[in-house]
């Protein structure tokens, strides 16, 4: 809400403008006042609405138009005053002050009131501003909020116009009612049936008294007794008999109480209401509620919370009306409907997470989608946290931790320094055409093998939880097509690289040869990355280029490329693999494996030189026992007399 509002009063002259702002400030009638006040400042603290509070006096004589002009410009609602005892100045009401108004193109909300009601006689019925007369004109100008009839002399009504003028600023009508047809505005009644499923915890289409309550408090900070909610049901039953049902309220009911707060002119409820739900005068949710601010470091990323990952589960089980763990595309729709919709359309959702054989979303793949877009896109993850109804601060809902990433071999070395508390990690996954990066992340998430080919023509992202000594990792597959290498090029989208995934088909003699000139063309050292050649079902092919894929790895010190078949499920645990290195990527960086230095310690040095030292003797003696042994049985061949004397012990 703001913090301070603007009143401007116009009218013709002498209809007691000057009169009415000093009866507020002094409390008393004050005969002769000047022709226009100055500016009033009222303190928040002495107003109903506890904001501060402007009243401007103004002029109708044609030297202070620019003057008014002005004013009005700068004016949050405009109360035109007439004469009761006048009645052509209450002509001029329609005919000048309101097309003036419309004239200048300003749309505020417009008081319209009577002063001088203690001028009015009733026997006469002189100076008399019938009904009948009063509401065509509010027809016609809709923005008019109220009538008020008021005496400055008299000190009537004359706090309760400038509360009113307070009301049309802070607690608007025209959003929210239809005073020609004295229905509910669409989007009002929309905003209200969203608030009303929120509320409904059990999902069974009825308020009963405990979410009633639970609805009070949180928009009012107080329960009511039982005897109070029985009255409020009470008021529905009569005049709506079926908006009571089963000891509770239906949506029919609740939005019927909330037509009685605006009718009986408590619009200030309706807003409370509105407002604690994240509505602006708008009727659409704030840009502060829906991304509130939250700053994230470089060095740092985002994930859910287990606070999150428990309201998205708890919302999960509460849309899943079937109970079959999977959500059907009708349940989709139901708590998208909170939304403005599924916002990952654009990525082939729900092909991009896990789904059971009829295609439909599991509770496993809910959060690993929730899991990707909140490391891809936080706010897209608190603004819909918002949207489903996450209770408190939505902020709770994601967490900070360490990236344990960034380019130079500082950073690389601060990813040595033990574990970081994170769970999802992403992956690049970049590979010829038709070297199989799409059926491999197919895979990933546990969808079927196709024959078909489609080429990668855009970014796509895939993700999946991996099991990790007992830990569930989520690693988000971000594939992209042969020519989409502007990844490679952007040093943050590099940073943001947990994994490179090099795919290349081993049937193929020319994709390998893709990922070297990627390696040869971009600063990709200092990106863990793994090999992975896919397709070994058919004939191997010797690779092209300088060097093969096996000797390639090992001038890098990297392991060697896992050789995986889709079409046949022979995987060879590469995604487990991938998962191992996301916590230890020290052992498939490049840069970092390269820069390691080759010089032995000291130590290993004699270790290996007392190791030699006795390899040396044990051949000598070696040498002489076989020569003892081969002698032996050439002499023992002969004749005992032609036999040599057996060499003595010391000559070995």
């Amino acid at each position: 809400m703001r913090d301070d509002i603007r009143i401007v009063l116009v009218g013709d002259d002498g209809v007691g403008k000057s009169t009415l702002v000093t009866a507020l400030i002094k409390e008393t009638f004050i005969l002769n006042v000047q022709a226009v006040v100055p500016e009033v400042t009222i303190p928040p603290e002495v107003t109903p609405e506890n904001v501060t509070t402007h009243i401007i006096d103004t002029s109708s004589a044609s030297e202070s138009h620019e003057v008014l002009e002005t004013e009005l410009r700068k004016a949050n609602v405009v109360c035109i005053a007439y004469a009761v005892d006048d009645r052509s100045s209450f002509q001029r009401v329609h005919e000048y002050w309101l097309p003036l108004l419309r004239l200048q193109g300003i749309n505020l909300p417009v008081i319209l009131v009577g002063n001088k009601v203690d001028l009015r006689d009733e026997d006469t019925g002189h100076g008399t501003v019938l009904e009948d007369e009063v509401v065509p004109i509010m027809n016609e100008y809709r923005e008019i909020e109220i009538c008020v009839e008021c005496s400055a002399k008299a000190l009537l009504n004359v706090s309760e116009l400038f509360y009113f003028a307070q009301k049309a600023v802070l607690h608007p009508t025209r959003p929210l009612y239809d005073a020609r047809d004295h229905v509910m505005k669409q989007r009002c009644s929309d905003a209200l049936v969203r608030i009303f499923r929120l509320c409904d915890m059990d999902g069974d289409g009825i308020l009963n008294d405990a979410e009633l309550n639970d609805f009070q408090r949180k928009c009012f900070n107080t329960p009511l007794q039982q005897r109070e909610l029985e009255g409020v049901k009470e008021i529905v039953k009569a005049s709506r008999p079926d908006g009571v049902v089963s000891g509770g309220l239906n949506v029919e009911g609740f939005l019927y109480l909330h037509l009685l707060f605006i009718q009986r002119g408590r619009v200030e409820t309706t807003w409370m209401v509105l407002r604690r739900f994240g509505y602006g005068d708008d009727l659409s949710l704030r840009e502060d509620f829906l991304c509130p601010e939250f700053d994230v470091p470089s060095d740092c990323c985002v994930e859910l919370s287990p606070h999150g990952y428990s309201f998205l589960t708890e919302i999960f089980k509460r849309y899943d009306a079937d109970g079959d763990s999977a959500f059907c595309a009708d349940e989709l729709e139901q708590i998208f409907s909170l939304s403005p919709g599924i916002p990952w359309k654009h990525n082939k959702f729900p092909d991009s997470t896990v789904t059971n054989a009829a295609g439909f979303v599991t509770l496993e793949g809910w959060l690993a989608q929730w899991s990707m877009t909140t490391l891809l896109d936080h706010k897209q993850t608190l603004a819909y946290l918002a949207y489903f109804g996450y209770p408190g601060d939505i902020r709770d809902g994601i967490r900070l931790v360490g990236r344990q990433g960034g380019l130079g071999h500082g950073a690389l070395r601060r990813r040595k320094k033990g574990k970081l508390p994170r769970s999802v990690f992403l992956c690049y996954v970049v590979g010829a055409s038709g070297s199989g990066k799409s059926s491999l992340i197919r895979a990933f998430a546990k969808k079927p093998f196709s024959e078909d080919y489609a080429p990668t023509t855009r970014s796509t992202t895939t993700v999946n939880s991996v099991d990790v000594k007992g830990s569930e990792k989520y690693l988000v597959m971000q594939e992209f097509g042969p020519y989409d290498t502007s990844v490679l090029q952007s040093r943050r989208q590099l940073e943001a690289c947990d994994l490179l995934v090099m795919v290349y088909d081993s049937s193929d003699p020319n994709s390998f040869s893709y990922l070297t000139n990627l390696r040869k063309n971009y600063s990709l050292d200092n990106v863990p990355v793994i090999f992975v050649a896919t397709k070994s079902d058919l004939d191997y092919v010797e690779q092209r280029g300088d060097q093969p894929p096996d000797i390639y790895c090992r001038e890098l010190k990297l392991t060697a490329p896992v050789y995986v078949s889709v079409r046949d499920g022979q995987i060879a645990s590469v995604f487990q693999r991938m998962a191992a290195i996301t916590r230890s990527p020290q052992s498939a960086t490049p840069s970092l494996l390269l820069s390691r230095p080759h010089v032995w310690s000291a130590a290993r040095i004699l270790g290996v030189t007392a190791l030699a030292g006795v390899g040396l003797v044990s051949t000598f003696v070696a040498y002489h026992a076989i020569k003892y042994w081969w002698t032996n049985i050439l002499y023992s061949r002969s004749s005992l007399s032609t036999s040599p004397p057996l060499p003595k012990r010391n000559e070995l």
